[in-house]
């Protein structure tokens, strides 16, 4: 293959731009330069036609191809070819770096003569099947999960929303990966200055490459060093489409299942769609009882090791003496002894995720079951702290958002520590940080902390409870949407 620079020695390519060609060069040499060394780059020709076809043939779908395009092309006359070309379905290109960029989007480029060039849409790689959300199982309710294919994920969106008000922005990241980002939100409901606050931490974005939504929020999110997630991010388009109708903004990156809300408040991830499809005094205790794993979660084994160490007087006498006991062998104080087992339980939990499914349940169930019996029979822990462990870690997985699990998770490591060396006042302070840390949290500048600081009273009953359908006359304030009224349900058919 014949290199730019001997084509044309008296002139010189830019460093800085791959694209910019010579004068001398065609846009089917220029597309074959810069593609050089692309074994999965596909070229076909029909000589008698003066006709040249460049594509990727994993990116597009041939059948597709063969029957639309080649197969007409090579029965029309040669004097008919140049005007077919210039139908409505071909796209006529005239620079090679729109070409390059679109043969790389899934194109067909067609050549005429080497010197013209169209591209058309032949887009068709293989995508997964629609399958159930593994990570965001639900008992009742849609089964329908997004995949890794950005418009069929939008076109469970729009099957939905069958709604001219549904708006879709597209955003260009990755310098390398080329990512397509789009922002989606209901025109008259979304706050203009937030859709714009976002906007703009979208273009400010400068990075190689952009994996997936859950490591592109990183980038935009209004605190990185926190260790709590700040945009909710999930795999069904039922939870996308409740959020929208709030006036939220979501959005959805190319080549990832998983598309990010915002703005978020704390509370949001407590919710599962689970809720909406119970009864309203059912789907009100599963929210309180997630509340309680969520105290539990945090703070069981740090009383625990707060008690044991320091505050023995508030162990029931009848407790006192069975605890002792179980401790009697156990050469570690407390903090270690939880801090152990604490561990293993993230080991074992790691191990389970990692390995493949029916491996991974046996790890969890019997490498937790032996090793807490191993360490029980040999000394090392006492069998009471293997119950607050295993409690703690049950309480976990109540947690309807993994971010937002593996989040307290991290934080229950640092109670834990403050209450083996302070005691119970360690363990006050430690949740006195965690509340004014999420109370200064923000996400694309509202109040993470929303409805609680600052207080809104109805929004926190809804917030903390599944309410009755009617009681959502009003939309939430974090998302500041401009049409406030949500339902115009009467209740008084209900009393």
């Amino acid at each position: 293959m014949r290199r730019i620079n001997r084509i044309n020695r008296s002139s010189k390519k830019s460093d800085n731009n791959p694209y910019e060609q010579m004068p001398t060069i065609s846009l089917f040499e220029a597309a074959i330069e810069t593609l050089e060394n692309c074994a999965d780059l596909k070229s076909y020709s029909l000589i008698n036609k003066h006709l040249h076809f460049l594509y990727f043939e994993h990116l597009i779908d041939e059948e597709s191809l063969e029957r639309e395009i080649l197969s007409p092309l090579e029965f029309l006359p040669i004097e008919e070819v140049h005007p077919y070309l210039q139908n409505a379905q071909f796209e006529k290109i005239d620079n090679s770096e729109d070409l390059v960029e679109k043969i790389m989007e899934g194109f067909v480029a067609v050549f005429y003569q080497q010197t013209e060039a169209w591209v058309i849409n032949m887009y068709g790689p293989e995508v997964r099947s629609i399958r159930p959300s593994e990570t965001e199982t639900t008992i009742v309710g849609n089964h329908d999960a997004f995949i890794e294919s950005l418009y069929i994920n939008l076109s469970l969106i729009r099957r939905r929303l069958k709604s001219p008000k549904l708006k879709v922005r597209k955003f260009m990241v990755g310098e390398i990966s080329r990512s397509e980002v789009v922002l989606m939100y209901i025109d008259g409901l979304v706050d203009e200055d937030l859709l714009q606050n976002l906007i703009e931490k979208i273009k400010e974005v400068e990075i190689d490459i952009v994996i997936d939504s859950p490591m592109f929020v990183q980038l935009i999110d209004d605190h990185p060093y926190s260790f709590f997630p700040q945009f909710l991010t999930t795999e069904r388009p039922d939870i996308v489409i409740s959020n929208l109708s709030q006036g939220k903004i979501a959005g959805m990156v190319e080549n990832s299942p998983v598309s990010f809300i915002s703005p978020t408040n704390f509370f949001d991830f407590f919710h599962s769609p689970d809720d909406l499809s119970q009864r309203w005094l059912v789907g009100s205790a599963t929210r309180l009882m997630r509340l309680l794993a969520f105290l539990i979660t945090l703070t069981f084994t740090a009383f625990y090791v707060a008690v044991t160490t320091f505050h023995y007087e508030m162990i029931p006498q009848s407790l006192l003496i069975s605890l002792a006991e179980s401790r009697n062998r156990v050469p570690f104080s407390p903090l270690i002894e939880a801090l152990m087992m604490e561990v293993t339980i993230e080991l074992l939990r790691e191990a389970g995720a990692r390995l493949p499914t029916k491996i991974g349940q046996t790890i969890g169930i019997v490498g937790g079951i032996v090793i807490g019996q191993a360490a029980v029979q040999a000394g090392l822990v006492s069998n009471t702290l293997i119950i607050a462990v295993a409690i703690s870690a049950i309480a976990s997985f109540v947690m309807p958002s993994y971010m937002l699990s593996a989040a307290l998770r991290v934080a229950r490591f640092g109670l834990i520590v403050l209450a083996g060396i302070l005691g119970n006042f360690g363990l006050v302070i430690g949740v006195t940080l965690l509340l004014i840390h999420l109370s200064t949290l923000s996400n694309i500048s509202t109040p993470y902390f929303n409805p609680l600081v600052p207080l809104h009273p109805k929004d926190l009953a809804s917030a903390m409870l599944r309410l009755p359908y009617w009681k959502y006359s009003e939309r939430t304030t974090q998302a500041l949407s401009r049409n406030k009224r949500n339902n115009k349900t009467s209740g008084r058919r209900y009393v």
